[in-house]
């Protein structure tokens, strides 16, 4: 028998039986490999996720790797066995920002796998098939399972647009953090600087192409190019914009508790810099995620510090939520 989880409201989950259920047009089936765990899947379980971004009865499951098993009718044949990743967000297709490329900004209002709809925290899993991203046959789909959290951080690159040479900065050493060390390294900058709350992420920035690793409590500089932050915490948006010279360029990620310090107006205005905003991946960022990492430009696996059975979730959560630095990226195999 396989099993999904099920989290039937905040707080109460259990084990169900999963009945794949059959491609119908446009739709591909996904066997799915392996599924890590996000802070945000911990605000579902716990019931903190904003009003409108979940809905319950519901199985989680948004960052995921797997296999093609069917496909519907309408859907090239030739998609069956391949490995593939997916994007979240089930867009409209038809309204302004949809055709922009902006599917994230969809004017249909939000659906999301894994939030408002079913998620890879089961055996299958079926969606749009033009949702999928194919990739290398010979990739390694345990790291593929964090593709997801990179096409993010891809976005963000995408925004910051650092240029060959410029001095970049990245606030925040989790998962995303340690993935903008990875795509800001593959721009050749001049220097780059990691700025975490801790020294135990120090060898892996280093690992991944960081020239230099500051607390946020030491003296920092004020002359980078490009900043991209991804702590989430009440203080990193001003710390990142503090590390930025005048008319440098800031991309920010993080979400923190409503009611954060936010950022000086007068000094966004008087210094001149520019400030962008990431929530989610549209299409051709998931695009350039998957090509950089065909090119063996990004190494998600040793970001993974535990993989248990899906039958575990309840104790991944747990792990999720810890504040443990010895707990890295979790997760869930099916």
């Amino acid at each position: 028998m396989s099993t999904a989880v099920l989290v039937e409201a905040p707080g109460e989950h259990r084990l169900v039986e999963h009945t794949p259920r059959p491609p119908g047009p446009g739709e591909a089936q996904v066997r799915v490999h392996a599924v890590g765990i996000c802070g945000s899947d911990r605000e579902v379980y716990q019931g903190n996720r904003p009003e409108g971004y979940v809905r319950y009865p519901l199985t989680p499951g948004h960052e995921w790797s797997g296999t093609v098993t069917e496909v519907g009718p309408g859907v090239p044949a030739s998609l069956v066995g391949r490995k593939v990743v997916g994007e979240g967000f089930r867009n409209c297709q038809v309204c302004d920002r949809c055709h922009a490329g902006e599917t994230t900004l969809c004017g249909a209002g939000y659906e999301e796998t894994g939030f408002t709809q079913p998620g890879a925290m089961a055996a299958t899993l079926t969606l749009p098939a033009r949702l999928l991203h194919v990739l290398p046959d010979d990739c390694d789909l345990t790291a593929a399972a964090l593709l997801e959290p990179a096409a993010c951080i891809a976005a963000a690159a995408i925004k910051a647009n650092a240029l060959p040479g410029e001095r970049v900065a990245v606030v925040g050493t989790g998962t995303l953090g340690m993935f903008a060390v990875q795509f800001l390294k593959a721009g050749s900058p001049a220097e780059l600087l990691v700025v975490g709350t801790r020294r135990d992420r120090e060898q892996l920035s280093r690992q991944y192409g960081a020239t230099d690793f500051r607390t946020k409590d030491q003296e920092l500089p004020d002359d980078f190019d490009v900043v991209i932050e991804t702590a989430g915490s009440a203080d990193a948006a001003r710390t990142s914009a503090a590390l930025l010279r005048r008319g440098g360029r800031l991309v920010l990620t993080g979400i923190p508790a409503p009611g954060a310090q936010g950022l000086d107006p007068t000094d966004l205005v008087v210094r001149q810099l520019e400030v962008h905003t990431v929530f989610g991946a549209p299409p051709d960022a998931w695009a350039h995620t998957v090509r950089v990492f065909g090119a063996g430009l990004l190494d998600p696996v040793p970001l993974v510090t535990h993989e248990l059975p899906l039958t575990e979730f309840s104790q991944a959560i747990e792990l999720v939520g810890a504040g443990d630095p010895k707990v890295g990226k979790v997760l869930l195999r099916p």
